[in-house]
């Protein structure tokens, strides 16, 4: 089963996003802020990470940046979950390395066909 680390400080989005996961057949750690986001990293190495934008401490952009340029971290997928949905914000996370972008509130299915393109790589 593939883990899945849902980085997101609101603890509505949070639980949708866990719920569609957990149906879909992933496991499922969370994390609400950056600090805590690098903790599970570091602990998991988790096959997937879904990120906010914005989040205490460090921006999900900032986070992104950061597990791009760290060789042990690089391979993991990153996806954007956020409402900044602007063409400039997903143009800048593509930038940074993220492997997708999702608009909130998330679409179920759209977020378990992006999970299964990205873990099926």
């Amino acid at each position: 089963m593939s883990t899945v680390l849902v980085v997101e400080d609101g603890l509505t989005d949070m639980e949708i996003i866990s719920r569609y996961l957990k149906q879909a057949g992933y496991s499922v750690i969370s994390a609400t802020s950056s600090e805590e986001a690098q903790d599970r990293i570091d602990k998991n190495k988790p096959d997937v990470i879904f990120l906010d934008v914005i989040l205490p401490g460090k921006s999900g952009f900032e986070i992104c940046r950061e597990l791009k340029n760290n060789p042990s971290t690089s391979q993991i997928p990153v996806i954007f979950c956020s409402t900044k949905n602007s063409d400039v914000d997903k143009i800048w996370g593509n930038m940074l390395g993220a492997d997708a972008y999702l608009s909130k509130p998330i679409n179920r299915e759209e977020l378990v066909v992006t999970l299964s393109r990205l873990i099926s790589k």
